[in-house]
């Protein structure tokens, strides 16, 4: 007789069942966005849109508004126009000693960041979200004016002149120089030309015409001296096919060693390796050669709205900086030479 399952084998009838999956959680549904958020997006938009602001400045507004709306929803305001003035002073202070809990901001930054303020509530104004504009009468912080760097038009021929060799990339190398001193483009202006953006078969007996597209993607048109002009074709006959052949065929102006187009941290190095080699002991930047291009027009004679035009500044305020170094110069001109100047 085969013996049966033991008790302790079989299975009970008061066995506990198997235990179920715990349910799994659910995420917390993402928070609504207020009215000021919406209010922020649409803003946000206006200004890409419509006045064409470039890419970075438009990504630190977002992030400035972005604190903003934290400011305000722990202030208690839900809508747009539930803030008053009392609460953009606030915030003002709260960037200079972060007392919001963000990152207390130095001058510059500060007053970009209230910058982007008062053009939101100006903007809900025209648009009617809100009755009156409380950042109107709310001023950024004031820096005090940072005098442009220059250096004297001797050091930039020496810099220049260091820049020279007869290879593709020493060719452009000198290209580029020129080019930055000759134009007063800022870096990414001229690492971003493509060779379309050049004429200099139709020069003639003046200087070449190069267009440049500045902040904002806005455009205009710079004439190209002759030592610019030639130091340019010299590169675009001799050094550019040369480096060309090794890329995937960029329509870029200025290439590397690749092909590729330049990047704005290569052509900083070339300048600093031109200056090491001029010996020039100054800290000497890409934009150097920009601000000593407005410097040494001011000190020719030009006006300074000429001036204004080729740096593609948007105000004529702006420019008028450098009319304080040229008025610096001109103290030590006169009491260098002036036989009553010091007494």
């Amino acid at each position: 007789m085969v013996p049966g399952p033991s008790a302790e084998a079989a299975p009970s009838a008061e066995a506990a069942p198997l235990a179920q999956p715990a349910p799994a959680l659910k995420a917390a549904p993402a928070p609504l966005p207020t009215a000021i958020d919406r209010g922020i997006t649409d803003y946000l938009q206006h200004v890409g849109v419509e006045r064409g602001l470039a890419a970075n400045t438009l990504a630190a507004y977002r992030r400035d508004l972005a604190r903003y709306a934290r400011y305000l929803e722990a202030a208690g305001c839900r809508r747009p126009e539930d803030i008053t003035r009392h609460h953009v002073t606030g915030y003002v202070r709260a960037l200079s000693d972060g007392s919001d809990g963000g990152s207390a901001l130095g001058i510059r930054s500060a007053a970009r960041t209230v910058v982007a303020v008062r053009g939101l509530h100006k903007f809900w104004a025209l648009e009617g979200h809100t009755p009156t504009d409380p950042a109107s009468e709310v001023h950024p912080p004031m820096a005090g004016k940072r005098l442009p760097k220059a250096i004297s038009v001797d050091e930039v021929t020496r810099i220049l002149e260091a820049a020279g060799t007869d290879t593709a990339t020493g060719l452009r190398d000198r290209a580029l120089l020129e080019f930055l001193y000759s134009t007063g483009a800022r870096i990414s202006e001229a690492v971003g030309l493509d060779v379309d953006d050049i004429s200099l078969a139709d020069a003639g007996d003046g200087p070449a015409i190069v267009r440049l597209f500045g902040k904002g993607s806005k455009e205009r048109m710079v004439p190209l001296g002759s030592y610019g002009a030639r130091a340019l074709d010299a590169y675009l006959v001799r050094g550019r096919p040369l480096l060309a052949a090794k890329g995937k065929g960029t329509p870029a102006l200025f290439l590397n060693a690749r092909g590729g187009r330049l990047s704005r941290q290569s052509a900083w190095t070339i300048l600093k390796s031109a200056a090491e080699k001029a010996s020039i002991t100054k800290d000497v930047s890409p934009h150097t050669l920009r601000h000593s291009f407005a410097t040494h027009l001011l000190e020719g004679g030009a006006d300074v709205r000429v001036v204004q035009e080729l740096l593609g500044h948007a105000s004529v305020t702006t420019t008028q900086v450098y009319t304080l170094v040229t008025a610096d110069t001109l103290r030590e001109i006169y009491a260098a030479a002036h036989p009553r100047a010091v007494g």
